[in-house]
């Protein structure tokens, strides 16, 4: 048995409907605008993606669209470790709560945690931004 690994639920509340926030999370075209860790899309086919990362190139498989808000992916990295990133979208008031589980992988530093747990913060705020001013 594995054990569990480190988490960290990093949480945004966005002032918009919570379906005008998964329309644009569940675009994975539209990742680039507010995901900066993914870089730009390369080419996709059905739900596996090909992303430019900053190692070289990485694959993302996104979960099928869906009514619930979920909008988990797995993150294939260029070494061959596969990464599961656990991401909601929840309806809370006439807003929404976006929630981004962060996994620590084995090996992983204290330092390097947080700096992740950083960038996923301002990635959320950016993902904010960009939603609120089209209010």
């Amino acid at each position: 048995m594995t054990a569990p690994a480190q988490a960290h639920i990093i949480t945004v509340h966005i002032a918009r409907h919570w379906r005008d926030v998964y329309a644009l999370t569940s675009a994975p075209d539209a990742f680039p605008t507010w995901a900066s860790g993914l870089g730009k899309p390369l080419r996709h086919e059905g739900a596996m993606w090909v992303f430019e990362g900053s190692e070289g190139a990485v694959t993302v498989r996104f979960s099928d669209p869906n009514i619930y808000g979920v909008l988990d992916h797995y993150v294939l990295l260029p070494d061959g470790n596969e990464i599961y990133v656990p991401l909601r979208v929840i309806a809370n008031g006439s807003g929404s709560d976006v929630q981004f589980t962060l996994f620590r992988v084995p090996g992983m530093t204290d330092e390097k945690f947080a700096a992740d747990a950083q960038w996923v913060e301002r990635d959320l705020n950016k993902l904010k931004g960009l939603l609120e001013a089209r209010g």
